[in-house]
């Protein structure tokens, strides 16, 4: 076993099995899990076999062998993500999944959606599609990310207007994995009748989430990235009193249902269903383990490299350390030295992946180590980041 039951410490897990049950990450140190993480080798397998599978008679393996499936497959999201299998649709990632609240909730000339300039950018183009388009109002809230759950609460409680109709939350900051209070800031919405959205593309499988507690309308997450289901795979949850109202995405090739249905992926036509046949031992893996071990294991590598890292003249970390929310996601910059150039450095001259984020004033280096990880590879990590910063002074 490579551990026991969730709620259990991360001393249950043996780190060294679940390493080698991951593919090899070569050339490059990989850092960035929060973009896209390796499946462990038994979600690979299964791919395999079942693109295999649809490959003997592929329209009736696909339709009727691997997609017979699915409602079993989104029973078992549903015992993660604490909601009904009823209010679940799959798709392909967490952008899709947006895009399908962004433009399927009905709304008129003048009704106003709440934002923050730290939301991922293609759902922020998307409202501001619809501003453009139809005369919506997209109002942005401000705050520091490095600001106290109540000063974040009171600048979203502030910025509500009488006309808002829509309050779109990211659950963990892509850019710096900051994770913001979203079930008070549901319940405010709520009380104000508000409808809300929540991307939960960095949060989910990373640590214990229940969408009841959450109260939300919309959640939307990718499950290739902290879940380790084959690339491609995303999920959308959708509050049942919202399902008859929202508009699909795509238009069904059925009669439209006023069921999760209607925003199923099997609306784009042809896909490939083998992709999904790696979500159910995805979630074996990850029951196997344990949530609350899992994110008690990310949180200690973020802080075991960051302290490693406290050394380096002028190095700024970005993310709350010291929150109980801490995960694998953090931002670090080195004053005086271009983070762009950096990040380039360590990949050409030293073979580490990290990713190069800016948004507005805030520019750095995320890093996000995933469980198949361990302290040497972040001692590896961290003394290349010395000769690096170093070699740039």
């Amino acid at each position: 076993m490579l551990g026991r039951i969730s709620g259990e410490t991360s001393t249950a897990v043996d780190w060294v099995r679940v390493r080698e049950s991951y593919p090899l990450q070569h050339p490059l140190l990989n850092l960035n899990n929060a973009s896209v993480s390796p499946p462990p080798l038994v979600v690979q397998q299964a791919v395999i076999e079942a693109y295999r599978f649809v490959g003997k008679n592929p329209d009736v393996n696909m339709w009727t062998g691997l997609d017979a499936k699915l409602p079993d497959i989104k029973r078992q999201l549903a015992t993660l993500a604490n909601c009904s299998a009823e209010e679940i649709a799959l798709n392909r990632n967490a952008s899709e999944g947006l895009s399908v609240a962004i433009f399927g909730i009905p709304l008129s000339a003048g009704e106003r959606v709440l934002v923050s300039p730290w939301d991922y950018p293609s759902a922020l183009a998307g409202w501001q599609q619809r501003q453009t388009r139809e005369g919506i109002v997209v109002d942005t809230v401000a705050f520091d990310l490095l600001a106290s759950d109540e000063e974040i609460v009171a600048a979203y409680s502030s910025a509500f207007r009488p006309a808002t109709r829509v309050l779109h939350l990211t659950h963990m900051i892509h850019w710096t994995g900051r994770v913001l209070p979203v079930a008070r800031l549901c319940a405010l919405a709520r009380e104000r009748g508000i409808i809300t959205i929540v991307d939960a593309a960095q949060s989910f499988a990373q640590m214990p989430i229940s969408f009841c507690e959450l109260g939300c309308d919309f959640f939307v997450t990718s499950l290739h990235k902290w879940l380790g289901a084959p690339i491609g795979n995303g999920m959308l949850i959708i509050n049942r009193q919202r399902i008859c109202e929202t508009w699909p995405l795509l238009a069904p090739f059925d009669a439209a249902p006023d069921t999760v249905d209607k925003f199923d992926h099997w609306n784009l036509g042809t896909y490939n269903s083998a992709l999904q046949a790696g979500i159910e031992p995805a979630i074996r893996f990850h029951q196997a383990i344990g949530v609350a071990n899992i994110h008690a294991r990310l949180s200690a590598l973020t802080r075991y490299w960051t302290a490693r890292a406290a050394d380096i003249n002028g190095l700024r970390i970005h993310t709350p350390l010291d929150a109980d929310t801490l995960g694998a996601v953090s931002l670090f910059s080195i004053d005086g030295i271009d983070a762009a150039r950096l990040e380039r450095t360590l990949r050409q001259s030293f073979s580490v992946h990290v990713k190069y984020r800016r948004v507005g004033q805030l520019e750095g280096l995320r890093v996000s180590p995933h469980i198949y990880m361990n302290e040497a590879d972040l001692d590896a990590f961290v003394d290349t980041l010395h000769a690096a910063a170093k070699d740039a002074d």
